[in-house]
């Protein structure tokens, strides 16, 4: 006889509960704050080029009550493309 390992329904059911709860974690992503305004050629001047420059997208947006994505379409270049050094 084989070394096989007798699988069950309920071990089936219990390792699918699991793998499904896995699943909804990785789905789950942290955007960020929500935006309190809008952003300005001022906001963008400190997170590309001033003192926010260093920091990571979520901490600015913190910091400065803007979203994740205001401060990386600024920092990429989508938005407030005419404000350089």
């Amino acid at each position: 006889m084989s070394n096989a390992k007798v699988v069950t329904l309920e071990t089936l059911s219990v390792r699918i509960a699991e793998l499904e709860s896995t699943i909804a974690e990785l789905k789950v992503r942290n955007r960020g704050p929500k935006s309190t305004r809008s952003m300005n050629a001022e906001h963008a001047h400190m997170v590309k080029f001033g003192q926010l420059k260093d920091l990571d997208h979520m901490e600015c947006a913190k910091k400065l009550g803007l979203s994740y994505g205001q401060i990386y379409s600024a920092r990429c270049g989508y938005t407030f493309k005419y404000v350089t050094k």
